[in-house]
């Protein structure tokens, strides 16, 4: 793969992540699903806030090293 497919991908997995965390945030202040649901919907925010976490936290750390590694070459 090229870097330039690599960060495309890497950029698309970040935005879906941060899309996952504010549609668990969402879902915790707006629809209060936690109230509707008791512990299940508690269970579903976690899960789609812990889901975002993990595609978007990874993705930020490898893009800032490859921003680095740009850097040093000019």
């Amino acid at each position: 793969m090229t870097d330039q497919l690599t960060i495309r991908l890497l950029k698309t997995a970040m935005f879906c992540g941060i899309t996952l965390i504010l549609f668990g945030h969402y879902l915790w202040v707006v629809a209060q699903i936690h109230l509707t649901m008791g512990v299940q919907g508690i269970m579903i925010i976690a899960a789609c806030c812990a889901l975002g976490v993990i595609l978007s936290l990874p993705t930020k750390i490898y893009l800032t090293i490859l921003l680095m590694a740009r850097e040093e070459h000019h």
